[in-house]
C-alpha cells in the first residue's frame, strides 16, 4: 500500500475548519480505495503563531516541510498581521523554495452553481489557468529608498528569465496539446515594453514546437472583458504571476464563487512537494460559525488526488461537488443553504461512499 505524507498547515480564520473537511474526506477516499493511504502531520503555523512568536512558521520550516509528499493549505491571513507579512513570510516562501512554479487554478461552471453573468450555461465557463508562480511581479525585487523623506522612492522590479517563462508556458502547451484544447496566452505586450515582449516572444517560439495546438494572445485588459462577455473562448489560459492571481479571482466570481475555488502550487518535476490550497483567504469575519464552504478545500483535494496519480478519485469528488450544488440540500449560507461546514463535509463523504 502507498502511503503520502502530507504536511497540514490549517492556517488562521476558517483554514483549520475547511482542512479539517478536506482531511476527512481524503481519508474516506483512501479507506474505500484500500490501495493508498494518507499521513497528516499538522504544523501549527500562520497568524496566531507570528503574533506568538514573530514569525510566520519555524526557522527551519523549510527543512521540516521537505519530508512531506504535499502540503495542504486551509489559509493565512489576520487582522493585526500586514498582509505582506503573512503572505511573504509563509505562502511565498514555500512556493519559492519548494520551486512550485506552476499554478495551476480550474474555472469551471459546474452545474447547480451560481453565475452572475446572464445567458451563460455550464459549458461556456470551462477553463484552467496556468499561472507562472515564483518570479515575475512576485519576485520580491526592487528597493525602497530614502524612506520617510521628501524624496521618499520606491522600485518594484518584475522578474522574467527565459528559463521561468519557457517552463510555465511549455507546461501549458502540454496540457492543451494532451486534451486536445486551445491555449491563450494573456500579456500586456503593449505597455510593459521589456516583460510582457519577452514574454510573447518566449510563448509564439515556444509554439512552433506545438503546431497542432491553436493559439490566442489577448492584453489582459481585453481578456478581462472577454472573460465576462464571451468566457467560452478561453480554454487553457497561460499567464504571468501577477496577471493570473487577478484574472483567476475573476474566474472565480462567475465560476460559482470563492467558495468553490481551488489552487493547486506544483513542483511538476516533484523534487520538491507540491501545495494544494482553497484560494478564498481566511474569512475572519465568519471564523469559528461553522459558516464555511468546505467545497474549495473538496476541490484542491480532488487537485491532490489527481496528482498523485488518482484521477478517476479526483473526478469523482468534483462529480460530487456538482451534485451537491445541484440538490441544493446540503449547502453552506455562501451557497444559499442553511448547513454547517461539517455537514457539507459530512454529505461529501456520504456520497463516497455509496459510489
Amino acid at each position: 500500500m502507498k502511503n503520502h505524507k502530507i504536511a497540514v498547515i490549517a492556517g488562521d480564520g476558517i483554514g483549520p475548519e475547511v482542512i479539517e473537511e478536506g482531511i476527512k474526506v481524503l481519508n474516506t477516499v483512501a479507506k474505500i480505495d484500500g490501495s493508498f493511504s494518507f499521513e497528516f502531520t499538522h504544523f501549527p503555523w500562520g497568524c496566531d503563531f507570528y503574533k506568538k512568536t514573530g514569525a510566520m512558521m519555524d526557522s527551519d520550516g523549510i527543512e521540516k516541510l521537505q519530508q512531506f509528499d504535499a502540503i495542504f493549505l486551509g489559509a493565512v491571513g489576520a487582522p493585526g498581521v500586514p498582509d505582506h507579512i503573512s503572505l511573504w513570510d509563509l505562502l511565498l516562501i514555500i512556493r519559492k523554495k519548494f520551486d512550485q512554479y506552476i499554478n495551476l487554478r480550474p474555472v469551471k461552471l459546474l452545474k447547480g452553481a451560481p453565475c452572475p453573468l446572464k445567458d451563460v450555461k455550464c459549458e461556456d465557463v470551462d477553463m484552467v489557468f496556468v499561472r507562472e508562480n515564483t518570479e515575475g511581479e512576485y519576485a520580491g525585487s526592487g528597493s525602497w529608498l530614502y524612506k520617510d523623506s521628501p524624496n521618499e522612492v520606491v522600485l518594484q522590479n518584475g522578474v522574467f528569465s527565459r528559463k521561468g517563462c519557457e517552463r510555465v508556458i511549455r507546461y501549458a502547451y502540454e496540457l492543451a496539446k494532451s486534451q486536445g484544447k486551445s491555449l491563450t496566452s494573456i500579456s500586456k505586450g503593449n505597455a510593459l515594453n521589456y516583460s510582457m515582449v519577452f514574454w510573447d516572444q518566449i510563448f509564439e517560439e515556444v509554439g512552433r514546437e506545438y503546431p497542432e495546438v491553436k493559439t490566442h494572445s489577448y492584453l489582459v485588459d481585453a481578456a478581462s472583458m472577454f472573460m465576462v462577455k464571451d468566457p467560452s473562448r478561453f480554454e487553457i489560459v497561460v499567464t504571468s504571476n501577477l496577471f493570473g492571481d487577478i484574472l483567476t479571482d475573476l474566474g472565480a466570481a462567475i465560476a460559482g464563487g470563492m467558495g468553490l475555488a481551488a489552487g493547486a502550487n506544483l513542483n511538476p518535476e516533484r523534487k520538491f512537494p507540491s501545495m494544494f490550497e482553497p484560494i478564498h483567504g481566511s474569512a475572519p469575519d465568519i471564523a469559528g460559525k461553522g459558516m464555511a464552504n468546505p467545497l474549495a478545500t473538496v476541490w484542491s483535494a480532488s487537485q491532490m488526488l489527481d496528482f498523485f496519480g488518482y484521477e478517476s478519485w479526483g473526478k469523482k469528488l468534483i462529480d460530487i461537488i456538482e451534485e451537491i450544488l445541484v440538490e441544493k440540500k446540503v449547502l453552506t449560507p455562501d451557497m444559499g443553504g442553511n448547513a454547517t461546514t461539517s455537514q457539507v463535509g459530512d454529505e461529501v463523504v456520504r456520497r463516497i461512499s455509496i459510489k
